[in-house]
């Protein structure tokens, strides 16, 4: 173990793509962590759909020994994500560093994310190192992007240093800047032992394994330490009950527990489904395995009667579920179907309870609600001035509460606006790029719940009531999301013998209906010559028939599964 005053915790955060991970290759191959023969691009990314995507998903930790003139440094690396749907991964990195390396590409400048996760670490009260990096393209602009940090951080201009990922130049500098900069532990070793659980994983031989940060105290191999939060006792030789977030201590001491990590609520909800139903148990074994190294992942049974059993999970974004979708699909080798998502609102009822429902069909009856609330976010969208007006007309399309503006040296905007959560979850960001050219960028945080006026919309098909349809819906929008639900439907239900009605309708009052026409058997087929009132006879009989049906109304319909498919997944 190191003299603690050699050591130096730290971690990169940044905007998505401002190049995080490809400087932790170089600082790793730079202090020979990792020699140049097995140096891949993203070393830390140990996901192919991290390399794929080019993003990071999961925190990785890393240790580096480097020397600075006759002394040896252990630096502690954790690099983080930079997408928005991961921030909870960051918050876990703060709370086990003492500083934070602020990465901005010289190119883009500052995003929405490099503010949000700024402030992360300022709470946290780290030391900031500001970083301009990929200063090697031809359009990098480091004089203005320097400008930018100034004003952003209050710090001075040479305090900024710049570098590149990618060739190394201006890597050494940093290496040494944050020995120089950032401090060592605070910690004391003659105190109580405690330490912060900051990340698990699962081992196919050994179980989970925990990654911990030392706070006070020290842990060697046969010691006997306690888990606060869970209170469960173990040997120090193999972790088996661990929950990210929780406390290690002595077995014996009463201390407090460590602050740890903002604990992250799931705001975000939907259905997974496996396409096989013999794949159930598969699925949750898979579930039970991704939740120990994602900590924000909730899940819970559901049953549809359209799919089958499966699980309601609760998610952070809509990237966030399409990355548990691809690794459930990837390193379980599952086939699934995922609904469109939902928000968790939240039921005041007249004895003043409340209650949480995280799907249309938990909604209690309308006469015991007092108020429905939706969860609002506060967001920034960071974009070049010229888009404004059109960012501006995004936001009152979605319901959007103008705050303010500021201005990065005249060019570039962050608008700042409260919006429910609700209009931001599907297809938000696709829009958002669609009107800044791909400029614009936005970071969310969640504000509070307010009052909504939602209403539940039931879909009948042949007046029977579909569950698996229904949803959650602004009273003033209930006609525009009954007509688009219909629409799908009418065009995927194979025509029957009889009319098959169509309705929207929320608590029995029809908003919008639609009608799939019956098929027409050729009556008249067997018809040759003779005279056209006979024809006319045939005609009219198959008429009235057709009516009686119609006012028995019904007949049982069949409805496909392409059609659950259109509607869960909002296609």
């Amino acid at each position: 173990m190191s003299d603690q005053s050699n050591i130096r915790n730290f971690c990169i955060i940044a905007h998505i793509d401002h190049g995080k991970s490809t400087l932790a290759d170089r600082l790793l191959e730079i202090t020979g962590t990792v020699d140049k023969r097995n140096m891949k691009e993203q070393i830390l990314d140990s996901m192919d759909l991290e390399r794929e995507k080019g993003i990071t998903i999961k925190l990785a930790p890393a240790r580096m020994s480097y020397q600075l003139q006759t002394t040896t440094y252990q630096l502690n690396l954790i690099d983080t994500p930079g997408h928005v749907d991961f921030n909870y991964e960051v918050s876990r990195s703060l709370a086990a560093v003492e500083g934070a390396v602020l990465l901005v590409d010289a190119m883009q400048g500052i995003q929405a994310q490099t503010i949000g996760n700024l402030y992360l670490a300022l709470e946290e009260d780290l030391t900031i190192i500001p970083v301009l990096n990929k200063i090697d393209l031809p359009a990098a602009d480091v004089d203005r992007r320097k400008e930018e940090l100034v004003q952003l951080l209050g710090c001075r201009p040479e305090e900024i240093l710049c570098s590149s990922g990618k060739t190394g130049q201006g890597v050494e500098m940093l290496l040494q800047e944050i020995v120089n900069r950032i401090p060592p532990p605070s910690g004391k070793k003659d105190a109580p032992t405690r330490a912060l659980i900051f990340d698990s994983f699962y081992d196919d031989y050994r179980g989970v394994m925990a990654y911990i940060r030392v706070m006070d105290g020290e842990i060697k191999k046969g010691s006997l330490v306690r888990l606060i939060a869970t209170d469960k006792t173990f040997e120090v030789l193999e972790v088996g009950a661990c929950r990210v977030g929780d406390t290690i201590t002595d077995r014996n001491a009463n201390v407090p527990p460590l602050a740890g990590y903002k604990e992250v609520r799931p705001m975000v909800y939907a259905g997974v489904f496996p396409k096989e139903g013999d794949d159930f148990h598969r699925l949750r074994e898979a579930v039970e395995r991704l939740k120990l190294n994602d900590s924000s992942l909730v899940y819970e049974s559901e049953h549809s009667p359209a799919l089958g059993y499966g699980f309601r999970v609760g998610l952070l974004g809509m990237l966030h579920l399409e990355i548990l979708k691809e690794r459930l699909e990837r390193e379980f080798g599952l086939d699934l179907v995922v609904t469109v998502p939902s928000v968790a609102y939240r039921v005041v009822l007249r004895n003043s309870e409340s209650k949480t429902i995280k799907s249309p069909l938990e909604l209690p009856d309308p006469s015991f609600v007092e108020k429905i609330e939706e969860p609002w976010v506060k967001m920034d969208v960071v974009s070049p001035s010229e888009y404004i007006g059109a960012i501006i007309q995004l936001m009152q399309e979605r319901r959007g509460i103008y705050k303010n503006t500021e201005y990065l040296l005249g060019e570039r905007a962050i608008l700042h606006y409260e919006i429910p959560l609700s209009m931001i979850i599907v297809d938000f960001y696709d829009k958002l790029k669609g009107v800044t050219a791909g400029y614009g960028s936005m970071n969310y945080e969640i504000l509070e719940y307010r009052d909504a006026d939602v209403v539940r919309m039931d879909i009948l098909v042949a007046e029977e009531s579909v569950d698996a349809f229904s949803t959650l819906v602004y009273r003033n929008e209930a006609e525009r999301s009954g007509r688009r639900v219909l629409n799908v439907l009418k065009d995927t239900i194979p025509r029957e013998n009889f009319v098959i009605k169509l309705q929207a309708s929320i608590g029995g009052k029809v908003v919008a209906s639609e009608r799939i026409s019956a098929m027409r058997k050729d009556v008249t087929a067997k018809l040759y010559g003779g005279d056209v009132t006979r024809k006319r006879k045939l005609l009219e009989k198959q008429k009235k028939g057709k009516a009686k049906m119609a006012e028995l109304g019904k007949g049982k319909v069949s409805i496909p599964t392409e059609a659950y498919l259109k509607v869960l997944k909002r296609e």
